[in-house]
């Protein structure tokens, strides 16, 4: 276990469909810049995602967003772009990410990334979510994935218990 930072995508996912409690099981600590609690207290985020982030669980740490000035990446929102440099500055080497840009903008500072698939899909192998009922969720939102990708977590999740 170890501490990481996120970005708004994995949490808001994890959060819309019921499974943001896997984190601190998988976690001891989930930082987030100040900048990304005020994206997942938006009011057209959904209601169930912002009554979340209001009762902050104790796992959940929210640090003062960096200088954006040093991680110019202009490309990257500027929630994408304070977890980048809040890994960087707590030096942590993990960063829950969805955002193609900004996993690619991660990588190339030395940070690996997990999304939200990833992450369900780690919860998975310890037993801590259905797999498939967690897919089934999330397919009921906006989040946006390829179905072939899904289906390929699904066929490698089935291999891994025994066909089950």
């Amino acid at each position: 276990m170890r501490a990481v930072v996120a970005d708004t995508g994995p949490l808001h996912y994890l959060a819309l469909i019921g499974a943001v409690d896997v984190l601190p099981r998988l976690f001891d600590t989930v930082f987030v810049p100040e900048v990304v609690r005020v994206e997942l207290s938006h009011p057209r985020t959904p209601r169930m995602v912002r009554d979340w982030v209001a009762r902050r669980p104790p796992w959940l740490q929210v640090a003062p967003t960096p200088p954006l000035e040093i991680l110019p990446l202009p490309e990257l929102d500027d929630g994408e772009r304070a977890a980048t440099a809040l890994a960087l500055s707590l030096r942590v080497d993990l960063i829950l990410m969805d955002d193609r840009g900004g996993v690619a903008a991660a990588l190339a500072q030395g940070l690996a990334a997990v999304g939200t698939l990833g992450l369900l899909d780690r919860a998975a192998r310890r037993g801590l979510v259905d797999l498939a009922a967690a897919l089934a969720s999330l397919k009921g939102t906006n989040f946006r994935y390829r179905p072939e990708l899904l289906d390929a977590l699904l066929a490698q999740h089935r291999d891994r218990s025994g066909g089950s």
